[in-house]
């Protein structure tokens, strides 16, 4: 079942067929935010291939994305470790041959669980590092030569956990941080032959894996401390995906477009509120992370 539907195209500030005949390459594309991002860009014209790590979900959620439109083609993925770049360069070869090309690369395979330093091994910090950050890296070294041949664009999906101190999320935020980084240095690198590179930060937002992780049954609470009062939707990240995409947006690179309606700006971190109390108990824990 997919999140978008139909009304999309008369509720939306898009126009029909805005990504006719072009190609997105989506990493993490059966998961929560992803997925709806690829529902936009599908509803609105393009193919899309969608990488995911479990063959049922990824199936799925290709079928499903691919019903949103008449004619519309979706690749399944699955069974890729965006750890191994070997493995994004067989499935970029396959969406190639299915589609003939690659126009957008989103990067949003990602980790994420609650943990305090005191509890987090080395080798729990590493696969985060390695799925957020060498796995947003290496989609794109899959991709490249497509990008450079289509003058195409890049969106990682990256957090706002870096921009303070936010306990329990120190793994992430470093990913993260990392992760905006590259888009920058891409940016650059990138910029004379044509390719663009962004961010897109989401903020609290309902309904996805990770606001259900971190949000400890709280959501209305969150929403309250949020500057416009209401929690985030996936379609916001949606929107924000099509207009990065756009030609609205061929001017604009290295840049980090952050929705989550303010919630950064007054510091509202998850955990942030109670975290004295909440980090002693944990620090205190008598078990603390294998090495």
């Amino acid at each position: 079942m997919t999140f978008l539907d139909q009304s999309y195209l008369q509720t939306s500030s898009w126009k029909p067929d805005l990504f006719k005949g072009k190609v997105v390459f989506v990493t993490g594309g059966a998961g929560s935010i992803c997925r709806v991002q690829t529902e936009a860009m599908v509803l609105l014209g393009a193919n899309a291939a969608i990488v995911g790590r479990n063959q049922q979900k990824t199936d799925d959620a290709a079928k499903d994305i691919e019903s949103l439109r008449s004619g519309s083609k979706v690749v399944s993925l699955p069974n890729v470790d965006v750890r191994d770049v070997k493995q994004l360069a067989a499935a970029v070869a396959k969406t190639v041959k299915e589609l003939g090309r690659i126009d957008y690369v989103i990067a949003g395979a990602a980790g994420n669980f609650l943990a305090d330093f005191n509890h987090l091994s080395s080798n729990a910090f590493k696969s985060v590092i390695d799925i957020d950050l060498l796995g947003s890296f290496n989609t794109v070294k899959a991709c490249f030569e497509e990008l450079r041949k289509n003058k195409g664009a890049i969106i990682f999906v990256s957090a706002t956990l870096h921009y303070y101190g936010v306990p329990f999320q120190l793994h992430v935020g470093a990913a993260k941080a990392g992760v905006d980084a590259l888009s920058n240095a891409l940016a650059v690198e990138f910029g004379p032959i044509g390719i663009r590179s962004n961010c897109i930060a989401p903020g609290p937002i309902a309904d996805t894996e990770g606001m259900a992780r971190l949000s400890g049954g709280e959501k209305g609470r969150i929403a309250e401390k949020v500057p416009l009062q209401r929690m985030g939707t996936k379609q916001d990240i949606a929107d924000a995906t099509v207009y990065l995409f756009s030609p609205s947006a061929s001017y604009v690179t290295g840049d980090v477009l952050v929705v989550d309606g303010g919630a950064w700006q007054i510091g509202q971190g998850f955990g942030t509120q109670d975290y004295p109390v909440t980090f002693k108990k944990f620090f205190d824990a008598p078990k603390g992370g294998k090495l």
